[in-house]
Parts: C-alpha cells; sequence; structure tokens
C-alpha cells in the first residue's frame, strides 16, 4: 500500500509516495538521494543511519518514513550548512536559527580537529549522534553513566555510555571522544558542567 508524506529534511520540504513498509532510510537515500546516513547492519545495532527527527536521535533503518510525515528530519548534510557565529545556537532540530549556510556545525568542525574517523563509513552517524547527545546533555537527561551522586560531568564514561548505540569499527573511539568534548566547548552544551577527561 502507498501512501503519500512530506517530510522536512535538511530544512527543505520534500513530498513523496512510499510503500508502508518503507523505512526512512530508503527513503533518504534511495528516493531523496540523501546519502549521507548509511545502511550498516539494518537491523538498528551500529547508528551508522543516525538522523535527527524533530531534534531526537532516531535510527532510520528501524523507523517507517511513514511515521515522519510532516516531521523535521536532520541528516549530516543538513549540519553542514549552520551559523558559524560563536556559541552555535540553534534550534532543536539542529538547524541555525537565522539559516545562515557555509560553516561546518562545530561537531562537524570537532571531529575534523581531533581527527575522530579513519574510513568514515560511520562518521556521519556519530556526527548526527553527538548532536543529538549533546543536546540531550544540556537538557538535563540522566545516562546510565550519570549516576545520582554527582554532578553530570562529559567525562570519557558518560560520552561512551551516551554514545554507545554508535559503532565504530575502524576503532577511532579514542579520538571520538575529545572530538565531543571540544564541540561540547564550542557550542556551550556543557554550561554549568565541567568537560573533563
Amino acid at each position: 500500500m502507498d501512501t503519500e508524506i512530506t517530510v522536512h529534511v535538511d530544512g527543505a520540504a520534500r513530498r513523496l509516495t512510499v510503500d508502508t513498509r518503507t523505512t526512512l532510510l530508503d527513503a533518504l537515500r534511495e528516493r531523496l538521494g540523501v546519502r549521507s546516513p548509511k545502511k550498516g547492519c539494518d537491523h538498528g545495532q551500529c547508528g551508522a543511519c543516525t538522523v535527527l527527527s524533530g531534534g531526537q536521535r532516531v535510527l532510520s533503518c528501524l523507523t517507517l518514513a511513514v511515521t515522519q510525515d510532516g516531521a523535521r528530519v536532520t541528516t549530516a548534510e543538513g549540519l553542514a550548512a549552520e551559523d558559524s557565529a560563536p556559541g552555535g545556537h540553534r534550534s532543536d532540530d539542529g538547524r541555525s536559527p537565522d539559516g545562515a549556510d557555509g560553516a561546518l556545525h562545530p561537531v562537524q568542525q570537532a571531529f575534523i580537529d581531533c581527527d575522530a574517523f579513519q574510513c568514515g563509513y560511520c562518521t556521519p552517524g556519530q556526527v548526527v549522534s553527538a548532536v543529538g547527545m549533546l543536546q540531550e546533555f544540556a537538557r538535563g537527561w540522566p545516562s546510565a553513566a550519570t549516576g545520582s551522586t554527582r554532578e553530570p560531568r562529559l567525562d570519557r564514561a558518560e560520552i561512551a555510555e551516551r554514545m554507545s548505540g554508535n559503532l565504530c569499527r575502524c576503532a577511532a573511539y579514542v579520538n571520538i571522544v575529545p572530538a565531543i568534548q571540544q564541540a561540547a566547548a564550542a557550542t556551550g552544551r556543557a554550561a554549568g558542567t565541567e568537560v573533563a577527561e
């Protein structure tokens, strides 16, 4: 059965007809030509397909496209057209409020600065997940590593727990953690908390 939907992908409304069984990942890649979300495991276990939907991290390989009718979906490609102003203030979907184009998102820049990738296949999912994770941390959402006896800090254990759904087969984790810490400092996502190793 086919259904017509409209999905706002990286700031642009895209109307398409999809089979109700089509995943968001397949709709993005095969129907809309958005190639940054990658098909890794296709079972929701690797995180290579991570996108933001309404500002929340979702695994696009497990999300049916029809459930995203009217949703605002941000991929790694959509993060690149961001505000380059200091502070990196963005809306819940990761977009710059003034729509400025051209600058890399602070997380993307941090991944480059810290050499936080090797083959690059998982990098778009890692970057999008890091953006979503930093938003969750800034909102005060706890994780299993946070514990109740200490002030939350973006230390190695906290970041590892929050990013545990994103796998890197090249094992670039040693550089991914510092990249996320750099991005947190650049965007002010860790305001009021200590960013430490």
